[in-house]
């Protein structure tokens, strides 16, 4: 009778892997899911607020000026794209791509974030105003919170496959275009509660 091994040999594994079979991939999916669920209920917030005024926002405040939340939800949208790219060049290991793509992605995330600077001097509303002032920045403030710590990350991983990556680096550009895509996705329905909804109804 054989004896079993007491234990497997996993030396021959890849210490890294894509998508749903690295642990990488089940973090940012986690994070993604939190954060979706603060979300909602600043989002659910508002909703409360907005039933129990009469008009809103409310007198004497106007609603945020739609040029730069607007030309913002624009940049946001075509920044998919590249990173799309970015995410694709790195399943596929290659570095050249993921060079041209993630610095493509960085600048449009400078780009939001530049614009988002003006975007908050036109929301008509103080964050200590009252309660609508309150979760208008918060929705806005989280929002940014999030792009301005992506944009650093990619930075930070724009210098290391500048350099000389290991293959982990391009699980991490893939994990972080993932993320990327969650914030480009739940900036939709902040925009439109933000900027359509006091003007729709």
């Amino acid at each position: 009778m054989s004896e079993r091994p007491a234990a497997l040999d996993v030396s021959v594994l890849p210490a890294h892997a894509f998508g749903s079979r690295g642990l990488a991939w089940w973090a940012t999916v986690g994070f993604i899911v939190i954060e979706a669920g603060m979300f909602a209920m600043v989002i659910a917030s508002l909703f409360y607020l907005h039933g129990e005024e009469a008009q809103w926002p409310p007198a004497p405040f106007a609603p945020p000026e739609l040029l730069w939340g607007t030309v913002n939800t624009a940049i946001l949208l075509l920044s998919a794209w590249p990173n799309h790219e970015m995410r694709l060049a790195a399943e596929r290991l290659d570095l050249a791509g993921v060079r041209r793509w993630i610095l493509v992605a960085d600048a449009f995330s400078v780009a939001f974030l530049a614009v988002r600077w003006l975007e908050l001097g036109d929301l008509n509303v103080r964050w200590d105003s009252n309660a609508y002032g309150s979760v208008v920045w918060v929705l806005i403030g989280f929002h940014t919170f999030h792009l301005l710590t992506d944009a650093i990350e990619s930075m930070v991983l724009t210098a290391m496959v500048l350099g000389s990556p290991g293959p982990r680096r391009y699980v991490d550009v893939s994990e972080n275009g993932i993320y990327w895509y969650f914030v480009v996705v739940v900036w939709i329905p902040i925009y439109a509660v933000v900027y359509l909804l006091p003007r729709w109804w």
